[in-house]
């Protein structure tokens, strides 16, 4: 077979690969990048998909609008509303089959071979391999503990002219880190200046520990005209409510949406109608805050208990920031008293020590730093996050 030439430009995911590995008999997993399936509100859920069926099921099983099912698209702009976007009408956003989705349908309608696009670096592995497929030339901007460094950013936006940066400002996979909010204020008026189209990706932002974080781009966009008509912001409820629900949002200028959904419509039509209504009738009960307030302990229990089983076991060997929030640490190898010192390397002698994490070279665009690896600490508890550190101290 003769297939398409874009395919050239991406190759399986290295993550994927490892995780055929995980099937080894008393493994203990910090590689995922998914939510402990034991804190789903299952009883919430529940009552959400009973209340869809009795009270529309004509409309939650039929087909729907591409732009997404409005009782969705109107409690959206509700939980928007309470993290500062003040201005969202239920038309500003399309509905998507998880954020993924909306970075494949910014591919589509952005993206011819060739163009510039800017991510951080390191950045989400999946938002390389899509944007690739597309044909964008991709340049790594780099991070520290703030974020993206911005000084950098705007060099790198006035030699090559992108046509969009992406960043995850808040809690990034795989960083962790928090963009501070004199950044955010940046990378806005960067936006202004060199008339460059930002997309947020947020799906990790209700996940803080303890403060919660700066503004949102798009919710701190009120206060530098002009930045809102160049911002698209990706959420999502996979990390806060379900994953197989598979339901995001796309908040992005008009023509762009209109773009959006028309591309939309050529690949699913519309998002799983019944899936939406269930997210609908479950926001509309008011269990999200309760759910958040549940799931941000015990991450946050878990992010402290592994920092500081790192730093015991590992002592020099390792470097990381703590996380303020999401699912991650990111860390790097110092190779001291010549232990090693490459996260691939590592990663394969924790096989077989029996803990799995995932190298951090896959996470850059060019130039990766290979001492690098992203650890989750969100699916394991407490006593087998220990456990699983002390397995990784025995592989180092």
């Amino acid at each position: 077979m003769h297939f398409a030439d874009r395919l050239n430009n991406v190759e399986t995911s290295a993550i994927r690969e490892l995780f055929k590995l995980l099937g080894k008999p008393g493994i203990i997993s910090f590689a995922g990048g998914f939510p402990d399936s034991a804190m789903f509100d299952v009883e919430g859920i529940r009552e959400a998909v009973n209340a869809a069926l009795s009270e529309e099921a004509g409309a939650a099983l039929q087909y729907g609008a591409t732009e997404g099912y409005n009782p969705l698209r109107e409690q959206i702009a509700v939980f928007m509303a309470s993290k500062g976007v003040k201005d969202l009408a239920p038309e500003g956003l399309i509905v998507t089959t998880g954020s993924q989705q909306a970075l494949d349908l910014l591919g589509k309608t952005m993206i011819s071979p060739g163009d510039k696009v800017i991510v951080e670096g390191p950045t989400f592995l999946a938002t390389i391999q899509c944007f690739r497929l597309y044909g964008a030339d991709i340049v790594s901007a780099p991070i520290d503990a703030n974020g993206v460094q911005t000084d950098k950013l705007e060099q790198l936006i006035a030699e090559h002219k992108p046509k969009f940066v992406y960043l995850i400002p808040t809690f990034g996979n795989p960083s962790g880190v928090l963009l501070s909010a004199e950044r955010r204020k940046k990378v806005l008026e960067m936006a202004v200046k060199y008339q460059t189209l930002i997309v947020e990706d947020d799906p990790y932002g209700d996940l803080h520990f303890g403060h919660a974080p700066p503004p949102s781009l798009l919710a701190m966009s009120a206060s530098v005209p002009g930045s809102r008509a160049l911002l698209a912001h990706c959420g999502s409820l996979s990390k806060v409510l379900s994953p197989g629900l598979r339901l995001g949002w796309m908040i992005a200028p008009p023509a762009l949406l209109a773009n959006a959904t028309m591309c939309k419509q050529f690949s699913d039509a519309h998002t799983s109608t019944f899936a939406q209504a269930t997210a609908a009738h479950y926001l509309k009960a008011g269990r999200m805050p309760a759910t958040l307030a549940h799931v941000r302990k015990v991450y946050s229990e878990r992010a402290l208990v592994m920092g500081n089983a790192l730093r015991k076991e590992l002592g020099d060997a390792i470097e990381f920031v703590q996380p303020q929030g999401g699912l991650f640490i990111w860390a790097s190898l110092t190779g001291a008293g010549g232990k090693v010192s490459d996260g691939a390397e590592l990663a394969r002698r924790a096989i077989e020590k029996g803990v799995a994490f995932v190298p951090g070279a896959p996470f850059y665009a060019s130039n990766p730093d290979l001492s690098t690896l992203r650890l989750s600490f969100a699916t394991a508890d407490v006593g087998k996050i220990e456990e699983g550190v002390g397995r990784l101290a025995q592989a180092v």
